[in-house]
């Protein structure tokens, strides 16, 4: 058994801190040499280990400890807190020794400023034979475990290294797991509300069949904030929208599930035209959060038995129209995005636009269009979705929103793909009205 405290003024200089040195397993007399496979419990690589402890002596019996255990270990040393902080950030180690009694820090002082700068790394107080309850109050405040110094040796040392090292990562990987269930949560509850089910009658003449399609960009992790929806009044009508705001990230889904929350409430309670969009640019305005925040949208209504659909866009671009003729691009008259010119005294205007019988509208956000094709500034545009949309204008709705997808993905895929969310929309009328 190695004893360390005390024993300062009998030990030579411990080497110097900043060169952290590889303690290799030396092969005694006699003893055969043998692969070291001590180096398959760090993955190959051997942990940097941080020593910080002022006492000389103390140090260079950790040296020892470590020699003797046979376990190749980078053995870095700090006399002070000050020390140990800049080593930390220089380079994260594996694991942390922390004295608890340093020049400019005492107690748990230390051990709160080691785990603030370096909260990867495991922590190992040494504590003197008479400071048991010093270590476990450190255990409690966040280190992995602790070591009385007159209470060692080369295996038990190298050992509870080793189990706080593991400890840790255990810890982390818990942490990153609970993380990422709580981003799955959120994520589910993102998509719940901009990917709605739609709201139809079962007792209307003029029915209608829903396709959509959300893909969320190749940059996010999470849902942006493109949002769709679909509902039948009483009166059969049916009401329609397909939105985009500005950013990605969970704020701006909130935000746009709040808007296609809010879209749908408004359109249940009779706002139509102008009204609508203006109600919903004021939702807009006070649930944003800064004001270079705004949104594209392209609402429409179809009323019950008629062969047309009255249109809005507010800074969103154009929709297909199918029918037995082909497909047609429209980009109806309108207004600035929701939020770029708060108050809008002009509105929003409202087109009619002819949906003959069994005829079809395509709505999508500009995350379709936007994707490069080559190796300049050039995007897809509306006219080359037209273009692939009029070879595939025979599909039925899902096949042709599916190929519209992919053909736009694959003519992106060489360029940095689909960047942006892509929320596609299609709606599709019985022949009988």
């Amino acid at each position: 058994m190695v004893s360390i405290s005390g024993l300062g003024a009998q030990r030579p200089a411990a080497r110097t801190p900043q060169q952290p040195v590889v303690r290799p397993r030396q092969a005694s007399s006699g003893e055969s040499e043998e692969p070291d496979d001590s180096l398959a419990l760090w993955n190959g690589v051997p942990p940097y280990v941080l020593l910080i402890e002022d006492d000389e002596g103390d140090a260079v019996l950790v040296e020892e400890l470590v020699e003797d255990s046979g376990i190749e270990v980078r053995l870095g040393r700090a006399r002070s807190l000050a020390d140990a902080l800049h080593l930390l950030e220089a380079e994260a180690p594996e694991c942390v020794l922390l004295d608890l009694h340093l020049p400019d820090a005492r107690g748990l002082e230390g051990l709160e400023k080691v785990l603030t700068v370096s909260a990867e790394a495991a922590v190992v107080v040494l504590t003197g034979l008479s400071e048991e309850r010093a270590g476990l109050s450190a255990v409690a405040a966040g280190a992995q475990d602790y070591l009385v110094k007159g209470r060692l040796e080369a295996d038990v040392f190298m050992r509870a290294i080793r189990y706080a090292i593991q400890r840790k990562r255990t810890e982390l990987a818990a942490a990153a797991l609970q993380a990422g269930r709580l981003r799955a949560e959120e994520n589910a509850r993102l998509e719940r509300g901009l990917l709605p089910t739609p709201l139809l009658l079962d007792d209307v003449a003029d029915t209608v069949t829903v396709c959509a399609r959300y893909h969320p960009g190749r940059a996010q992790t999470l849902l942006g904030g493109d949002f769709y929806d679909v509902v039948q009044t009483p009166d059969g009508a049916t009401h329609a929208v397909v939105g985009d705001v500005s950013g990605h990230g969970p704020s701006e889904a909130a935000l746009g599930v709040c808007l296609r929350v809010a879209w749908r409430s408004f359109v249940m309670a009779g706002a139509r035209g102008a009204e609508l969009l203006g109600l919903l640019e004021r939702i807009l305005l006070a649930e944003r959060s800064g004001p270079e925040i705004f949104a594209t949208l392209v609402s429409l209504t179809r009323p019950a038995g008629t062969h047309a659909v009255s249109v809005q866009r507010a800074g969103h671009p154009g929709f297909l129209i199918r029918s037995a003729a082909g497909v047609e691009l429209r980009t109806v008259p309108g207004g600035p995005a929701l939020g770029i010119v708060p108050g809008w005294g002009a509105g929003w205007p409202v087109t009619e636009v002819a949906v003959g019988a069994g005829g079809a509208v395509m709505l999508f956000t500009d995350g379709l269009i936007e994707g490069r094709v080559g190796p300049g500034s050039d995007r897809l545009d509306e006219e080359g979705l037209l273009e692939i949309a009029r070879k595939h204008a025979d599909l039925p709705a899902e096949p042709f929103v599916d190929t519209l997808i992919q053909t736009a993905q694959g003519l992106a895929a060489d360029w940095g793909g689909l960047a942006d969310d892509v929320a596609v929309l299609h709606l599709e009328w019985n022949s009988s009205t």
